[in-house]
């Protein structure tokens, strides 16, 4: 089930998302004892992550792992990992546990086998996943029209991740699948943009995933999803 909340500002945005990810967390803890947290990168989560680096939480029993990254070094400015590094492992979050998606692997389809044993130290369920989406319909890597979009989300592939090579974005990336994304106890979905807002009517008017992979996230019914959207 899909619901969107609407925001007048970013500002106001962040503040309200950030608020329902603390109180996730830190009600998983108070039930496990940990709570897990996968994010997305790009530019649109960096005022998240700032804010979120400073909330009062029990951060040394939060894992936080990435919904995808580019198969690049840390130290690349295309990496989700630094962007994560850098804005969210600060503060008071630099006490949380970080498990990346790239390894030592020349590409992500050798490296993907290896991730997904690392994966095994998140625990799961996610009790939080945030995604963003593409002006192509395309949420963490999986992309329309890719090669390998299939066996992102197939359904019963057992994967938790798979190379991905986009047709509309450079570089090689690595993905959460289909599967993964939605061993999640809350999904969040944060847009900013007029131009986001057409994208995400579109996807919500027809059912082809694979012309936009974002309906996948939309139209299930097993994980109830939460849009955050603000013209700007």
């Amino acid at each position: 089930m899909f619901t969107l909340n609407k925001y007048p500002n970013s500002q106001l945005l962040i503040e309200d998302l950030t608020a329902h990810i603390v109180k996730e967390l830190q009600q998983a803890i108070n039930n496990k004892g940990h709570a897990s947290i996968a994010v997305s990168g790009g530019k649109t989560p960096i005022p998240l992550f700032k804010l979120l680096s400073q909330q009062d939480l029990d951060w040394h029993n939060v894992f936080i792992t990435l919904v995808d990254d580019r198969w690049v070094d840390d130290t690349d400015d295309a990496s989700n990992e630094k962007l994560v590094l850098t804005y969210l492992l600060q503060n008071k979050a630099k006490l949380a546990n970080f498990v990346g998606l790239k390894n030592s692997c020349d590409n992500p389809f050798d490296g993907a086998e290896i991730t997904d044993k690392i994966l095994n130290k998140i625990p799961m369920p996610f009790d939080v996943l945030i995604l963003g989406m593409g002006e192509d319909g395309h949420t963490a890597s999986l992309f329309p029209g890719a090669a390998n979009l299939m066996a992102g989300l197939d359904m019963k592939s057992g994967r938790k991740v798979v190379g991905m090579t986009p047709l509309t974005a450079p570089l090689d990336r690595i993905t959460l699948t289909l599967p993964t994304i939605l061993d999640s106890q809350n999904i969040y979905l944060h847009l900013v943009g007029e131009s986001k807002m057409q994208v995400l009517e579109q996807a919500e008017k027809g059912d082809d995933i694979n012309q936009m992979p974002i309906r996948a996230i939309l139209q299930q019914n097993k994980v109830n999803v939460i849009g955050f959207w603000t013209a700007s």
